[in-house]
């Protein structure tokens, strides 16, 4: 039996603008499963002897983790928050030391929570011959057969074969140049860097202690000064803030001597790129992989996702087009590595389209921005049943509600009462409210704000069930 460590704390700006800060790839559900990647991970490791796994994400994206480890039925999973983000060294070590207290010492199966597996029966096998090998003492990674010269991965360098199956890691391989790649892709002893890791807990631990003491030293602190909360394990912000960033390959697999690898032939892709995701969609004849309402002509090899509207396209080839209801994107797919440099372009000029989308999610349910103006803004509300947003008020802003369909129950100052379908209440600015769904059908309402300033920071929280701090967005 293993333990799996699911890393989920990416950001995937290379697939801006489906991936936004605050709702990222590992969340989105991009191939034809009807599951997130994070729930595809999880889902896969069903028919192998393993535990409950760990989960480990950013502090900001604890409700989405939790949520769709609910829908799986994996609700009693621990999930770790991170404060900020690490890098992947840290991250493994935090789950190295809690599940070392807390299992004696367990064989840990790392993966990251974005990656697409098709032959998971091959996957199963692959692991099956890892076991005995992590269970020896050494640290296993897991090597990819390239099929394309590609830049964009690290490689690992085959060495002699190990007892047991596998072979030993001669050296890690930085991204390539392309003629180096080519290289590579017509020999035989390179292979992708899956970013996939299985070692016992105590391994993991020693060879970084060895290696980045100082690492390991601010993750047992930041851990022994968290907090836990139900299900979530809170590190200590100011100790694991204080911990050096660095990945596992750099802090301990390129150092180490018991690296081995185990070829993995099942499939596999990072989802690192929309040419990636277009490399494993389902396309027609000439090339073309359309997702949503999207008419083309006389167009080849071009991936289009249409998440609101209608998308054509003529006399196009080898195009990334990618529209939401506040983006769309256009780019070759040979230049799609630097979307990034977009999303950096945002932040720099304040925009709020990398951070999130216009449909927003929270603990309660959703809310959509369907309409600004100067001094109003008109948001589509939904409520889950038997969810409540928090007692709060604004400085600056009045909400007039209009209930579409089920029952609101509402306080709004010393009063507390329910809105049916098609009523309204207003709520004045500075007054103490709350909205709460009371039935067990959603709550959709029409919220109108109206005032000097309608930015999500205008909020006074005076009582929340899901543990949100007193200015945090609703």
């Amino acid at each position: 039996m293993f333990i799996p460590v699911i890393l989920a704390g990416g950001a995937g700006s290379r697939l801006w603008p489906l991936s936004r800060q605050l709702n990222p790839k590992q969340f989105l559900t991009l191939v034809d499963t009807g599951l997130s990647l994070l729930q595809a991970t999880i889902r896969r490791l069903e028919g192998v002897d393993s535990a409950l796994p760990r989960l480990i994400c950013n502090e900001q994206h604890r409700f989405l983790a939790a949520e769709q480890m609910r829908q799986l039925g994996k609700d009693k999973a621990n999930i770790l928050l991170e404060p900020v983000g690490r890098n992947t060294a840290p991250a493994i070590a935090i789950a190295a030391i809690q599940a070392f207290k807390d299992a004696h010492d367990p064989v840990l199966l790392v993966l990251a929570a974005d990656h697409l597996i098709q032959d998971v029966g091959a996957f199963h096998t692959c692991l099956k011959a890892a076991l005995p090998l992590a269970d020896a003492g050494k640290l296993v990674t897991f090597g990819v057969r390239p099929t394309r010269p590609e830049t964009g991965y690290g490689y690992l360098e085959k060495g002699e074969s190990v007892k047991g199956g596998g072979f030993r890691v001669n050296r890690f391989v930085e991204k390539p140049d392309l003629e180096t790649a080519k290289v590579y892709l017509a020999g035989e002893d390179h292979f992708w860097n899956s970013g996939m890791f299985m070692f016992r807990a105590s391994r993991y631990l020693a060879e970084l202690e060895k290696f980045r003491p100082d690492i390991l030293a601010a993750c047992r602190e930041a851990l022994s000064k968290g907090e836990q909360d139900i299900h979530f394990t809170r590190l200590d912000h100011d100790a694991f803030s204080a911990c050096p960033a660095d990945s596992i390959d750099y802090a301990v697999m390129e150092k180490t001597s018991d690296a081995v690898m185990v070829p993995l032939d099942a499939g596999w892709s990072d989802i690192g790129s929309w040419s990636a995701l277009w490399d494993v969609s389902e396309k027609n004849e000439v090339g073309n992989s359309f997702k949503g309402d999207v008419i083309g002509h006389a167009t080849q090899n071009t991936y289009v996702y249409a998440e609101s509207r209608l998308v054509a396209t003529v006399g196009v080839e080898d195009l990334v087009i990618v529209e939401t209801k506040d983006a769309v994107l256009v780019v070759h797919r040979n230049k799609v590595q630097d979307v990034k440099r977009i999303v950096d372009q945002l932040k720099a000029h304040g925009r709020h389209e990398y951070l999130d989308h216009r449909e927003v999610y929270r603990p309660w349910g959703v809310y959509d921005s369907i309409d600004k103006g100067q001094r109003y803004q008109v948001k589509r509300i939904t409520v889950k049943p038997r969810a409540k947003l928090s007692v709060q008020m604004h400085h600056h802003r009045a909400e007039h509600w209009i209930v579409v369909s089920g029952t609101a129950k509402v306080t709004n100052g010393d009063k507390t009462y329910l809105v049916a379908e098609n009523q309204s209440t207003y709520i004045p600015i500075g007054q103490i409210h709350a909205l709460e769904n009371p039935g067990v059908i959603p709550l959709e309402l029409i919220e109108v704000q109206s005032g000097s300033y309608l930015g999500e920071d205008d909020i006074v929280r005076f009582e929340d069930r899901y543990g949100r701090a007193e200015d945090a967005p609703e």
